[in-house]
This record gives structure tokens, sequence and C-alpha cells, in this order.
């Protein structure tokens, strides 16, 4: 174990576009995860879990322009491999290892960290979680309707003011991938950028702007007019969702209906987008089953969140700390202790007998602790607490028999 100086900080840090989280970020995330999860398992949506290591071959090849983002590597056992790079494509993986013992259409949600190689800037990292939910095993507009609603769904309950802005890839499948990844930068660099960037692909220029026309002449088809009139029957309005002839997604495995979310409030970009990938789950898992499903930004959100206000409080979840008022008190402490855990009060006990009370109870302050227990040898004696209170800094005695019942 490393050995530090108590009064000079570690020069040791974390690697860059990774990062640690302390006890209020983490609170948030988790509180995040949470509400994620009660709302997937609300619509009948199991949870998986894939490995953070894979096989190489199983990315390579079905990502696109991005595979060199792919954190790669030669193990000690001479395997290529990488980390995981996004859930959809494991998750292919694990629905042919595992065919025989799922039920479809298989819903299924994932919440894990995955890893690329990103530049690291303000809103990307190299670590993130990804938040995921699919349907395997239809191949219906209504599947890809379901997942929209539910991603809909998440962002409502979360307080979120979201909208789907929703295209069908199957309207451009005659514009090549090079194409599509450039016109899916449309509105950030905008269409001369586009244009630049297609031509930098070998691309003609002609050619590149007759792509940009044939976007700008899109309209909706029959599997899109489908899923707007499942989100209209399922209670959204017109301001949830849209037809966006411009949007491309720039994963080469997309095939079919293409969606991302954003919300008007937050001015950071999308928080999240889904597609459907029939060939890629045909191509990995060996049946030809048909697949929809999305990705949310976690990070992303928890922003909008906190941009607009919309987290709860998450100041300590202690209640009252026990303290020790000389060693040879401690067993009573710490059954005191034992007593108000039992009875669902989140308590600590200070954990160093032959502190002085004054250094505990600053502990609780620093803390925001609300409450502090202290039992001296005359509570002891007459089967007592002092209860005080640390925000209005009065403290009274009540019976031990009666402690739990005062803090609840």
């Amino acid at each position: 174990m490393l050995k530090l100086n108590k009064y000079m900080p570690s020069k040791i840090q974390a690697l860059k576009g990774f990062r640690d989280f302390g006890p209020v970020e983490a609170k948030k995330r988790a509180w995040l995860q949470g509400q994620m999860t009660a709302v997937f398992e609300s619509w009948g949506y199991e949870p998986i879990e894939t490995p953070t290591l894979e096989p190489l071959e199983l990315f390579e090849g079905q990502i696109g322009e991005d595979e060199k983002l792919f954190y790669k590597f030669t193990d000690n056992g001479g395997r290529n491999v990488a980390l995981r790079y996004d859930q959809t494509v494991p998750t292919c993986r694990f629905v042919g290892n595992n065919y025989n013992s799922l039920t479809f259409p298989f819903k299924r949600y994932q919440i894990q960290n995955v890893f690329r190689a990103e530049k690291p800037q303000a809103g990307r990292y190299r670590e993130f979680i990804h938040v995921d939910a699919d349907i395997i095993g239809n191949k219906n507009p209504e599947a890809d309707a379901e997942v929209i609603a539910l991603m809909l769904s998440v962002y409502q309950a979360l307080g979120l003011n979201a909208k789907a802005l929703i295209n069908n890839r199957k309207l451009i499948k005659n514009i090549p991938y090079e194409a599509i990844s450039a016109i899916d930068k449309l509105k950030k660099i905008g269409e001369e950028g586009v244009i630049a960037d297609m031509i930098k692909k070998g691309i003609s220029k002609t050619l590149a702007e007759s792509y940009l026309q044939q976007i700008a002449e899109l309209t909706p088809d029959t599997d899109l007019e489908i899923i707007f009139s499942y989100l209209k029957s399922y209670g959204f309005s017109p301001k949830n969702f849209a037809f966006e002839p411009t949007l491309a997604r720039s994963f080469s495995y997309s095939d079919g209906p293409i969606w991302e979310i954003i919300v008007p409030e937050y001015t950071h970009g999308s928080l999240g987008g889904g597609e459907r990938y029939d060939g890629l789950i045909a191509k990995i898992s060996g049946a030809d089953l048909g697949g929809t499903g999305f990705g949310i930004g976690f990070d992303r959100t928890l922003e909008a969140l906190e941009q607009l206000k919309l987290l709860p409080s998450f100041e300590t979840t202690t209640k009252v700390l026990v303290t020790t008022f000389s060693p040879d008190l401690f067993e009573k402490s710490l059954e005191i202790t034992r007593n108000l855990r039992q009875a669902g009060i989140s308590s600590e006990l200070y954990p160093d007998p032959s502190a002085k009370l004054e250094k505990q109870l600053k502990y609780a302050d620093k803390k925001a602790i609300p409450f502090a227990i202290i039992l001296g040898p005359d509570e002891v004696k007459n089967q007592t607490v002092t209860i005080k209170n640390l925000k209005s800094k009065t403290q009274e005695t009540k019976s031990q028999t009666d402690l739990t019942n005062q803090l609840k």
C-alpha cells in the first residue's frame, strides 16, 4: 500500500479522460441509474451484463469510421482483445450464445461502462456509463415505436421536456456510408462543412451536393407513419416527436428507423439516440431475429438535470452519530448503534473510543449529520441518552427505550 505524508497530497492523478467520483457525485449517479432502472422494469425489460473485455474481432467491421477509438491490445494469452466499445454489439453476441434459453421478443436493458479513446473535452470521456434498452426478435415498426416511447418516458420520469427526432435509414439506402457519416454532422458543421468532409472522403462536389439535396426532399415512409401513430396513440404530443430528414446517425450498422433525443432547454447536443440493426443481429448472433434499441448519454443526462435544477438533494444519509464518551463505554455505544440500525435509522459510530467528544461533534457537523447521541456515565446509570440537535444547537435527554421513536 502506498504510504503518503499526511500533509502531502498524492502526485498520482487519474488518467486523462478517466474520472474519480466523490460521495455526492456517486450518489447522484446511483440515483439516476435507479430512476432509469425503475422505468425499464415497469415496461417489462430485464437486465443483462456483458464482459468488459471482448475479442477484438467482435467489434471490427461493425462500428464504422469510429473504430479508430477502440481500446485494443494483445493480452497475456496472445489474444487480440478490446475493451467494451458499446453494448449493442456484445448484446448480439449474448443473444447468439444464449439463443435457446431466451424468450423472444427479448427485451433487455444494460447499464455498464464503455471505453473509447476519445480526445477528452467537456462532455467527452474515455470511460463512461452507457444506458441501453432493446427489443430483439421483432422486425415490425411497432417495436421501434415502443423503444422510442420508452426512451421518451425515461426522460419524462426525470422531469425533462424531451423530443425525439426520427428518420429512416431505408430512405437514404442509396447514399454510401461515407456520405452518411458526413451528413450526420450537418447541424454541427453546416452544409459547406459536410460537402468538404465528403470531398475529403473522395466524393465529388456534384455528388455531395446531390446527396444533401436528396436529404432535404425526404418525406416519411410507411414505417415512420406507423411509429408516429403509435407515439400519438400512447399519449405523446407533437412537441415530443418529429420527422427529421437530416438525421443520419453515424453507426454503420443502422438499417431502419433511427432517432435522437433532444431537450430544447439543454443546448449541449442530443442526450441519446437509437436505431434498428437487423443486419447486425443476424451477422453476429447467427439468427435472423431483428433488433432495435437505444443508448442514453448518461453524463449528458445528468448534466441536463443539474443545469435545469431537477436533481434532489444529496446530503448525507446518516441521521445519527453515536459518540463514545470514553473507551470503557464503547460497548454501550456500540449497542445503541446496533439498535438504531435495526430500527431502520441510518447511524454512524465514531470509530475512535479515545477521541475527545468535541472532535466527534465537529466530525458530525462537518458531514451535516443532524443528530448526535451522547452516552456518558450519568446516562448509562439512568438508562438515558442525550440527543444533540446539531442544526438548532439544542439538546434533550430521553430514555434509551424511547430513543428510536424520538428520532423517527
